[in-house]
C-alpha cells in the first residue's frame, strides 16, 4: 500500500537518480555511509512518522493545547511521538558521531524529516525548532554554551525556540524594544515581550532554550535604532548551573496562547521576559547569555532563520504532497458521473479520476508538490556541497546558489503547495470541505507557511533587493549558468526541445527585465512589485527543476517502471504548458515598471 505521506519511489528518484547522493560517501565525513544506511534512516523515519505522528494528527488538531494559568496541557500522544523521535537519535541525525549523531548528509536528513512534517506538522514543529536552535549554537556559541544547551537539545532532553517578533514590531525587527542589561558576572537581564513564539511553552522537555533577539542600551541607557543594535541571547526557561544541573525557574512567563487557524498542535505563545521585575541597572529580569558578538545578533540568528526558511518550504511541500496523495486515493475510489459520450444513464459510473477536469487538478498538484520537493532537496544538497566540497571555490559556489534560492525555496512551495491543498479539497467536492476528511486540515495547516519566517513580500524584497545583485550579480549568474546547462542538455532531445526553448526564452527575459528595473535607480519603484518578481522567478526555477527530472525520465517509458517515468514526463509537460506561460505577463508588468500599486493612496481605498 502506497504511503499517503510521501511515495518512497519519488524520494529515491530524487536522492539517487538525480542528486547522486551516493557520491557523497566518497567524502571523509560520509565515508561510513552507503545507500543501505541512508535507506535504513529513511525507513526509521517513515515508520515512526506513520505509526506515531500521523495517527494523532487529527486528534491534536481537535484538541489543541490549553493553558490553565500555570502550565500547558496537551494530548499524551504528542509526547509519545516525540519520545520515539528522540530515542531514535533523530535530533542529532546530521551531527558528528562524537556528539551522538548519525553524521547523515543534510539532504538525507531533510528527506527523512519530510516524513514527519507530512505526517503531523504540529508535532513536528517541536524538533524542527530544536534542531535549528542547536545548529545555531553549534556555529555561534561558546564551548560552554554548546555543552550546557546545544548538547541537551541534540539529546532531546531540552527543546528550543527562536524569539524574534514583538507585538508592536511584527516582522520589522529593527523596531524591537526588548532590552538586555549587562551584569557584572557577564550575563544579561532581559525585559520585553515576544509574540508568535512557536513551541514557546510546554511540558514536553526538561527545559526550553529560547534564542532571543534584544538590544543592549548604550552608555546613555538608550537603545540603538535599527538592526545594528540587535544582539542574540540564550534565555533558558529554567536556569542551568555550570555543572549542567537545573536551577531555579527563570523570569520567562507565558502570557497566553494564540488560537490559530491551523498548526494547532504547536503551542504559539506570547512570552514576557522580566515581567514586572525589571529596572534599568537593577538585577531584575530574565537571565540571558550573549551568543556571539555584541550587536551581531541578526547575523547570528540568520543561521537559524535561513535553515527555518528552507524548512518552512519543505513543510509546505509535504502538506501539499500528503493532500495530493489523499486526493489521488479519493479520486481513484470515488464513483461519480459518466463519460460525456456515454448516452445510457444506466451505465456504470466512472471513478472520478477518469474525468478530465479531475485529471487537470491532480496533475497540477503533482507538478507543484513533486517540483517543490525536488527544489528543497536540491537546496539541502547545496548545504552538503557548501560544507564538504573538496575545494573552497566549490563551497563558495554552492553557497552562492543556496543564497539566491533560499527565498524561492521558502515562498514558492508556501504559495503553490497551498494551492495543491486547495485543489485537493476541490477533488473531494463537498466532502473535502468537512472536518471528517483530512484535506481541510492540511489546507488550514499550510496556510501558515506563506506568513511565518518572512512573508512573500519580505522574501521578494530579499530576492530582488539583495540576492540578485549581491557580489555584482554573482549569484544570479551562477544560477543562470546552471539553468543554461540544463537547457543545453535538453535542447537536442526531441521530446524536450520545445521545453528547452521555452525555458531559455524566460531565462533571457529575466536578465533583461532585471537590468531594466535597476536602470531606474529608484529603490521604491524597483521593489514595488517584488512579490511578482519572486513568483515569476520561482516558476522559472521550478520549470528548470522539472526539466532536470524530465531528462532522467526520457527513454525509460518502456522500462518495468514505465508508469513512474511517464508520470514525471507528463507532470513536466503540464508545468511547461499550463504554468510557465504565466510568467510572461508578469515579466511584461515588471519591464514596464508599473506604478499602479506604488501610487495607490490610502484615501482611495
Amino acid at each position: 500500500m502506497q504511503s499517503k505521506i510521501i511515495p518512497r519511489r519519488d524520494l529515491e528518484f530524487l536522492l539517487y537518480e538525480w542528486l547522486n547522493v551516493e557520491s557523497l560517501n566518497q567524502r571523509a565525513r560520509f565515508a561510513e555511509h552507503s545507500r543501505e544506511t541512508f535507506n535504513a534512516a529513511l525507513d526509521t523515519c517513515e515508520q515512526i512518522a506513520t505509526d506515531l505522528f500521523a495517527t494523532h494528527n487529527k486528534k491534536s488538531d481537535q484538541n489543541e493545547p490549553q493553558f490553565d494559568g500555570n502550565s500547558v496541557h496537551m494530548i499524551a500522544e504528542v509526547a509519545l511521538a516525540l519520545n520515539a523521535f528522540r530515542e531514535a537519535g533523530l535530533m542529532a541525525a546530521g551531527q558528528d558521531f562524537e556528539l551522538g549523531g548519525m553524521q547523515l548528509p543534510c539532504v538525507v536528513e531533510k528527506a527523512g524529516f519530510a516524513y514527519f512534517t507530512g505526517a503531523n506538522a504540529g508535532t513536528a514543529a517541536y524538533p524542527f525548532l530544536t534542531i535549528g536552535n542547536a545548529n545555531t549554537l553549534m556555529k555561534c556559541g561558546t564551548p560552554e554554551q554548546i555543552e550546557l544547551y546545544a548538547k541537551p537539545m541534540l539529546e532531546g532532553r531540552y527543546f528550543g525556540t527562536m524569539c524574534l517578533s514583538e507585538p508592536q514590531a511584527g516582522s520589522s525587527l529593527s523596531d524591537i524594544v526588548t532590552r538586555a542589561e549587562p551584569q557584572t558576572d557577564g550575563s544579561y537581564r532581559l525585559c520585553g515581550n515576544k509574540m508568535w513564539i512557536s513551541a514557546g511553552d510546554h511540558e514536553l522537555s526538561e527545559n526550553i532554550v529560547h534564542l532571543v533577539l534584544a538590544k543592549v542600551p548604550d552608555e546613555n541607557g538608550k537603545l540603538i535604532p535599527g538592526v545594528k543594535g540587535i544582539s542574540l541571547f540564550i534565555v533558558p526557561k529554567i536556569l542551568v548551573n555550570p555543572d549542567g544541573s537545573r536551577g531555579e525557574r527563570n523570569d520567562v512567563v507565558l502570557a497566553g496562547l494564540n488560537h490559530k487557524m491551523g498548526y494547532r498542535g504547536t503551542t504559539n505563545c506570547l512570552l514576557n521576559f522580566g515581567e514586572g521585575k525589571f529596572t534599568p541597572g537593577g538585577k531584575g529580569g530574565a537571565v540571558g547569555y550573549l551568543v556571539g558578538t555584541l550587536h551581531k545578533g541578526l547575523a547570528n540568528m540568520f543561521h537559524m532563520m535561513n535553515e527555518a526558511r528552507i524548512g518552512v518550504g519543505l513543510g509546505a511541500v509535504m502538506l501539499g504532497y500528503t493532500g495530493y496523495l489523499h486526493a489521488l486515493d479519493y479520486a481513484r475510489n470515488r464513483l461519480q458521473g459518466r463519460n460525456p459520450q456515454a448516452k445510457d444513464p444506466a451505465s456504470p459510473q466512472l471513478p472520478i479520476i477518469e474525468h478530465t477536469d479531475v485529471k487537470r487538478m491532480l496533475l497540477a498538484q503533482k507538478s507543484y508538490v513533486e517540483g517543490g520537493l525536488a527544489l528543497n532537496l536540491y537546496c539541502a544538497r547545496l548545504v552538503d556541497e557548501e560544507r564538504s566540497a573538496s575545494s573552497p571555490q566549490a563551497r563558495a559556489y554552492a553557497l552562492l546558489l543556496l543564497d539566491i534560492l533560499t527565498p524561492v525555496a521558502k515562498s514558492w512551495p508556501a504559495q503553490w503547495c497551498l494551492e495543491a491543498n486547495n485543489l485537493a479539497i476541490q477533488v473531494h467536492g463537498g466532502y473535502g470541505y468537512t472536518r471528517e476528511y483530512n484535506v481541510e486540515q492540511f489546507y488550514r495547516d499550510n496556510r501558515l507557511n506563506p506568513i511565518h519566517e518572512g512573508t512573500h513580500g519580505i522574501q521578494g524584497i530579499d530576492l530582488l533587493g539583495r540576492k540578485v545583485i549581491m557580489q555584482e550579480g554573482a549569484a544570479m549568474r551562477a544560477l543562470a549558468g546552471e539553468i543554461q546547462q540544463t537547457i543545453n542538455r535538453a535542447a537536442p532531445q526531441a521530446e524536450l526541445s520545445d521545453y528547452a526553448q521555452a525555458l531559455n526564452a524566460v531565462l533571457q527575459r529575466f536578465a533583461y527585465v532585471t537590468q531594466r528595473m535597476y536602470a531606474s535607480e529608484d529603490a521604491n519603484l524597483i521593489l514595488a512589485n517584488a512579490s511578482i518578481y519572486l513568483e515569476a522567478f520561482g516558476h522559472m526555477v521550478v520549470a528548470w527543476i522539472w526539466l532536470e527530472q524530465a531528462l532522467l525520465s526520457v527513454g525509460k517509458t518502456e522500462s518495468h517502471e514505465a508508469d513512474f517515468y511517464a508520470g514525471k514526463l507528463q507532470a513536466c509537460r503540464f508545468f511547461f504548458h499550463y504554468e510557465l506561460p504565466k510568467v510572461h505577463p508578469q515579466l511584461d508588468l515588471l519591464a514596464n515598471l508599473d506604478t499602479t500599486t506604488l501610487e495607490m493612496e490610502d484615501a482611495w481605498f
